[in-house]
């Protein structure tokens, strides 16, 4: 244990002489986390609370454009501005000024009534309500609603403004075909015999957890997945100094000494674990304490911390697994620097850091998996949405020690195969 001491002392006073380093380590995390909330909340925003401007071009001018204008304003999703001119309204769409404009054809109220007329008095003929009458129906050509979108606009948001305006139009239909059974039956408009509120409907349920916490904010993502990024960045300075010494003929010393390799590694365990500690308590105190004050959602850590710790303690084993080996393998600054962040990048790629999981091709989901990043992600997400205990994460957690181990395992060989030769 002295000897495992004087190590992890070693180790510590040179990590403390390091200003810069000390700054990459916890600084620069710090206002990459905030950074990166701010401009994935205010896009969250955007989309779910604040009302996206959009052209409407009512050539109708009759009963269905006021209703489809109506919901359209009621839907608190958009602010409706007016627009006279198709044209003029596709060039403010094609330059980006606008996300979509809605185009209401000439005579939509009109033609959707006559044709709701001819129906219905078809089908009360049939049941001889109505006489039947003499000639030719009359051809009513069906109306087109057009939708210009911003070419940048995404497929997900085409598809929303879509489905939502073609519900709405529907429901238009259905409530048009019902008033025009009412009137034919010579019923009052103040007693109506259909109901036309919708008999079915849905209602979403988080399950084990309530509404407010079962949803995923910009906090909630970017705390946890930031945090391991800042965890596994601490590689770099961990494999540039053992090449240091390596370089230096500090570690030709340490092999004239009684002591083993995997001592010598235990005392850089040690301490770059504390700081990977170091590292998750000063994120969620940004969470908690910072991010609220700048307008961002408070990151709920009660009843979660000591889950937090120990897959924050796991994720830095993993970390530093990694560390060890390859400051073991590399023979220069050269070969160790720029391969340990490139490498911590590309893991955090694959792991679902910058984008999700779910939203990369079937492919890159499998490859996903295989990534320290990700089995940390997945349980710091069990533990922050899903409100569960230390059994549902502990496969992620064996996942983490196991990768820990079997680094460590394989740096050691390697170095005594190299000192054999």
């Amino acid at each position: 244990m002295h000897k495992l001491w004087v190590s992890a002392k070693k180790e510590f006073w040179l990590l403390t002489r390091d200003a810069g380093g000390l700054a990459v380590l916890f600084l620069m995390p710090l206002l990459l986390v905030v950074t990166i909330t701010l401009i994935q909340d205010n896009t969250f925003k955007t989309i779910q609370e604040n009302k996206i401007p959009i052209l409407l071009v009512d050539l109708d001018k009759g009963e269905v454009s006021d209703q489809v204008g109506n919901n359209l304003m009621e839907s608190r999703l958009f602010e409706i501005v007016r627009e006279e001119s198709e044209e003029q309204a596709q060039n403010l769409v094609q330059k980006g000024e606008y996300q979509l404009a809605i185009i209401l054809p000439k005579h939509l109220t009109q033609d959707l009534h006559l044709k709701i007329d001819q129906n219905v008095s078809g089908i009360l003929a049939q049941f001889g309500v109505e006489e039947t009458q003499d000639g030719q129906e009359l051809e009513i050509e069906k109306k087109e609603i057009r939708l210009y979108f911003d070419p940048a606009t995404q497929q997900s948001f085409k598809s929303s403004v879509r489905n939502n305006i073609d519900k709405m139009i529907s429901q238009i239909e259905s409530k048009s075909i019902y008033k025009a059974f009412q009137e034919a039956l010579g019923e009052e408009e103040d007693s109506p015999i259909f109901d036309t509120e919708s008999f079915i409907s849905f209602t979403e349920i988080v399950p084990n957890t309530n509404k407010k916490e079962g949803i995923p904010n910009s906090t909630q993502h970017n705390i946890p997945a930031w945090t391991l990024f800042a965890i596994f960045f601490i590689i770099l300075p961990l494999s540039i100094n053992m090449v240091h010494e390596k370089n230096q003929g500090t570690f030709i010393r340490l092999r004239t000494q009684p002591v083993p390799y995997a001592t010598v590694l235990g005392g850089k365990a040690l301490v770059f674990l504390v700081v990977s500690l170091l590292q998750f308590i000063l994120m969620l105190l940004l969470g908690v304490y910072l991010f609220p004050v700048i307008g961002l959602p408070k990151l709920e850590v009660a009843g979660r911390i000591p889950l937090l710790m120990i897959v924050a303690f796991f994720a830095g084993l993993a970390a530093i697994g990694l560390g060890l080996l390859l400051g073991t393998v590399a023979r220069s600054q050269e070969q160790s620097a720029p391969f340990g962040a490139t490498f911590v990048v590309i893991l955090a790629a694959i792991g679902g850091v910058w984008v999700p999981v779910f939203a990369m091709p079937h492919f890159m989901q499998l490859l996903s998996k295989l990534s320290p990043m990700n089995w940390g992600l997945n349980a710091f997400y069990d533990v922050f949405l899903r409100n569960v205990g230390f059994g549902e994460i502990l496969p992620e957690i064996i996942a983490l020690f196991l990768f820990f181990i079997a680094t460590t395992v394989v740096a050691i060989i390697y170095n005594e195969r190299k000192n054999a030769v």
